[in-house]
């Protein structure tokens, strides 16, 4: 039997303490279906104490003091942190989320440090204070940091969204408190290590897991100045309602049903190869996910053979095997939501051209074959509801107009893509759909320009100035009549 990974303290304030409450988190492995780690279970005096903690660094501490180039230099450190330590980084969130290990060292771990670092390339490039023309006289407009954040994070993706909020607002001077999925809290113990060895000024970041009553409770926290969260739908709009409460400022990055737009002049083999590995990422539990493919009525028939050759070809195994391209589900909730959805997708009449099931020899951990499902139409709940699972489907459509109207046809808009011969027809079709980040002939997520979505898909950007600015309170100082000093 394998020992148990523990942890016994919580990182408040700069360092590790003892928790508050006895609860703790066993942190279930998704290949074995069995615990192999535990860490303490945060207490709502453990949440006043981050908070407590966080309130003195950003009212009396150093860290919203500094200049902005002190800060870069403790944010560059731990942006090379990341790069020295990430595999270690990758296999601890592979062993928690099931992501392959092979696609994890990018997907989990280099990406957070792209973020970091790009995060550094806004900061040195914004503009924190400006004068301008009134109408009544001179003006100066300054960006402040908003205060104190609250950064709730999710468990497929926890170190890349941790960086999203982390960076942005530890650069613009606010103190966070981060709060971590129950079922991914080992990797943020390494990020609380180099935190500390970056020189992180003390107060200026805490890392609790919970689960969500008490990260209502921190939502809700008087003291909170911002909230950072990414999420379901549902969570987002739970968040959204305990913030309210006390008019605090809120980022949301939630859910999606991404259509990839297959263009009848695209070329199959380009389309699939560039398709399969976005459909399929993080073992279909990415809200970015390509989940819905529209194809010409015409050629229907042949991209189902083509996708659904790609998608059995997929080796299906042990997250940290190298071989692996899809990995078990985070929990077993999930596997058991997306096998419910399998059975819906029939029941209304959709036809499964690969998987469905459970893959053969894997009788243990939360594994489900990657299933695509064919002759989908977008009533369908399959192809409306998010299912963060491995399940795609390929949706026909007749002219142009009808894929963009079936792909505008969701309740989110998150991401998406278009696959084109002509790469003009291809941009046209990016401003007719409504999403928040929109890719033509490949998928990307460039960290220097906003990411967020439309509809419910969420409420204010990550990433880029847009993002950076999320962190800001703008002030306006009106200038006496005259002066001409600096600024002015």
């Amino acid at each position: 039997m394998t020992e148990l990974v523990e942890h016994g303290q919580l990182f408040i304030g700069g360092e590790l303490v003892d928790p508050h409450g006895k609860d703790v988190i066993e942190v279930i492995s998704p290949h074995t279906g069995e615990p192999f780690a535990r860490v303490p279970h945060a207490a709502p005096a453990d949440v006043d104490r981050a908070v407590a903690t966080a309130r003195k660094a950003f009212d009396e501490g150093p860290w919203p003091r500094m200049t902005l180039d002190e800060r870069i230099e403790v944010i560059t450190r731990i942006k090379d942190a990341f790069a020295v330590r990430h595999e270690e980084i990758a296999r601890v969130i592979s062993s928690q989320n099931g992501t392959p290990y092979t696609s994890s060292v990018m997907v989990q771990a280099l990406a957070a440090m792209m973020v970091w670092d790009s995060a550094l390339t806004v900061a040195k490039n914004f503009t924190y204070e400006e004068a301008r023309d009134g109408a009544l006289g001179k003006i100066l407009v300054r960006r402040e940091p908003v205060g104190v954040v609250a950064a709730v994070v999710p468990w497929n993706v926890p170190q890349f969204t941790a960086a999203a909020k982390l960076a942005p607002a530890l650069l613009a001077g606010c103190p966070v408190i981060l709060k971590t999925s129950p079922e991914t809290p080992l990797d943020a113990y390494i990020l609380a290590e180099i935190a500390t060895e970056a020189g992180l000024p003390p107060g200026v970041l805490s890392i609790i897991s919970a689960d969500r009553e008490v990260s209502e409770y921190l939502v809700g926290h008087p003291d909170i100045d911002k909230v950072s969260f990414t999420g379901s739908v549902g969570a987002g709009k739970r968040v959204m309602e305990v913030a309210a409460r006390n008019l605090t400022r809120v980022t949301l990055e939630l859910g999606g049903k991404s259509a990839a737009v297959i263009l009848p002049d695209a070329d199959a083999a380009s389309a699939v190869a560039g398709i399969v590995p976005f459909a399929w990422m993080i073992n279909g539990q990415a809200c970015v996910a390509q989940t819905r493919i529209l194809v010409p009525h015409t050629r229907h028939d042949e991209f189902a053979e083509a996708f659904a050759a790609a998608a059995s070809a997929l080796k299906v195994g042990d997250p940290l095997d190298p071989e692996t391209e899809l990995g078990p589900l985070v929990a077993e909730r999930q596997q058991r939501r997306s096998l419910d959805y399998i059975r819906i997708g029939q029941e209304e009449g959709a036809k499964i051209l690969t998987g469905g099931g459970r893959p053969a020899g894997l009788d243990q951990g939360w594994y489900v074959e990657p299933t695509l499902f064919g002759g989908v139409d977008n009533s369908m709940r399959v192809a409306r509801e998010e299912i963060f699972g491995p399940v795609i489907c390929l949706i026909p459509y007749g002219d142009e107009s009808e894929a963009v109207r079936i792909a505008n046809d969701s309740e989110y808009g998150l991401s998406g893509s278009v696959w084109t011969a002509d790469t003009e027809r291809g941009i046209d079709i990016a401003r007719r759909v409504r999403t928040g980040t929109y890719s033509v002939n490949t998928f990307s997520l460039d960290m220097l320009g906003p990411f967020g979505g439309y509809k419910n898909s969420g409420l204010g950007r990550e990433f880029g100035p847009e993002g950076y600015g999320e962190y800001f309170e703008h002030k306006m100082i009106h200038l006496p009549a005259g002066y001409e000093g600096a600024g002015a």
